[in-house]
């Protein structure tokens, strides 16, 4: 690959890194323990919505079972203290800023792929120079669509297995965007190029956040033995009922509809302003909170819904982080997702309402394909139809219910949710089959200790 590299950005490690290539680097662990290039888009730390918090936790595991990690990512602050601390090498990519709300992000988004293989294969060249010439990774592992165009790249001149991680559908997403880009015909082909993607590159193995997705990727050709639907997950240490959730708050308080997370486009459309001044017409008590960076979405939202109901009692905190998101959840009466639909949205998992569920929160997507098929039996969650009148009636059933109810439903899902998609669950299943497509044998896969 062409290009070179500021001599800032690139972090060999010469005191950190084994001197012996391959499998064996880190033989006092184990014998079979595997040398991992880990791409990411998102900068690795603190989390900040649209999937970024599985990496940790999925590295985390990686670690522990002794495999050596070395993460590409865009900078961060601290990052040096936090691969000290979570035992990982990092090799920040500074070519550019990235990040959720990076201006410009789309266009970075494009030029992301290229960027991050060449960074990534002159990294390598680095750590030739500094240890041993044989110095080679067992094996590459991609989270999101982006880095998976990174980490196919790299196939190439690497030659070694590449597992990619889907946390979503990208380009599915785009259905969603102004008519002048979605009517240009690219959205069509992007969605073929993703779906591509694992055949094209002839991945060892793809891990997806749904069936759905799953699906998808198996109508291009390619193998369903080599796909595993991991779900997504979230942290049952954090997110877990609060004694006000999922009952009405005190006789002196109003109840609170509540939506955090990430605000985008296909986030708060249509149906999210027509449920919220239906609801505010039939419940002038209710108050709605939105915890989250105040986004262009959020803030058009809450001009359009103050200008048609200037009195709603409408609350924005801003940016949230991660480990504070569960006590922010803290009393709400009900959740929301009423997304707009899209390829994108019937293949996420959505994590608003896993967390939801988890704080012992009922609540009301619109009807997204796998969320109602994995929750089809779930009586905490309510799917709407695709209007903002069906999800608010749906709200209101759930208001409706009596407090003890309700409070019994939450914690119900709080259990299931805990039990199947707490983020140690998922990171277990996703590093068994990280380990088993790498070529692993069976007998070795978590054989090692912690680190």
């Amino acid at each position: 690959m062409a290009g070179n590299l500021p001599v800032g950005e690139v972090d060999s490690y010469p005191r950190a890194v084994p001197s012996r290539p391959g499998l064996t680097a880190l033989d006092s662990t184990s014998p079979l323990a595997m040398r991992l290039a880990f791409l990411t888009h998102e900068p690795y730390f603190p989390p900040s919505g649209g999937g970024s918090a599985e990496a940790i936790y999925l590295i985390r595991e990686l670690v522990r079972r002794g495999h050596e990690v070395h993460l590409f990512c865009p900078i961060f602050p601290d990052w040096e203290s936090i691969a000290a601390t979570q035992g990982i090498h990092i090799h920040p990519f500074t070519r550019w800023p990235m990040g959720r709300y990076t201006p410009h992000r789309n266009l970075k988004y494009l030029l992301y792929p290229l960027a991050l293989a060449q960074h990534a294969h002159q990294t390598l060249k680095s750590l030739r120079r500094s240890t041993v010439p044989e110095f080679r990774f067992d094996a590459i592992l991609s989270q999101h669509t982006i880095s998976a165009v990174a980490a196919g790249l790299l196939r190439g001149h690497w030659k070694v297995p590449i597992i990619l991680n889907f946390l979503d559908y990208l380009t599915g997403f785009m259905e969603t965007w102004p008519a002048v880009f979605t009517r240009s015909g690219l959205v069509p082909w992007l969605n073929r190029y993703e779906r591509s993607l694992p055949q094209r590159f002839n991945a060892e193995g793809v891990m997806t956040v749904s069936a759905p997705l799953a699906e998808r990727f198996q109508a291009t050709g390619y193998p369903a033995n080599r796909i595993r639907v991991i779900q997504y997950g979230y942290d049952a240490s954090l997110f877990r009922p609060h004694p006000e959730t999922a009952a009405d708050p005190t006789n002196s308080q109003r109840p609170v509809v509540v939506m955090h997370g990430s605000f985008d486009t296909h986030h708060l459309g249509p149906i999210a302003r027509d449920a919220l001044l239906h609801l505010h017409a039939r419940r002038p008590d209710l108050r709605f909170r939105f915890l989250g960076k105040e986004t262009p979405a959020l803030l058009q939202l809450a001009q359009a819904v103050r200008a048609a109901a200037p009195g709603i009692p409408l609350e924005m905190t801003g940016f949230i982080p991660y480990h504070q998101m569960a006590e922010a959840l803290g009393g709400a009466s009900v959740g929301m997702v009423p997304y707009e639909e899209s390829q994108g949205v019937h293949c996420a998992f959505v994590a608003k309402a896993v967390e939801y569920l988890g704080c012992g929160i009922p609540c009301v997507s619109t009807p997204l394909e796998n969320l109602s098929r994995y929750f089809a039996d779930e009586p905490a969650i309510r799917f709407s139809g695709w209007t903002g009148q069906s999800f608010a009636e749906n709200v209101l059933a759930i208001l409706a219910l009596p407090a003890t109810e309700r409070r019994a439903l939450g914690l119900s899902a709080a259990a299931r949710v805990a039990a199947h998609l707490d983020w140690n669950v998922i990171a277990t299943h996703a590093t068994d089959f990280i380990e088993q497509q790498a070529g692993l044998p069976k007998s070795s896969c978590q054989a090692a200790g912690p680190v």
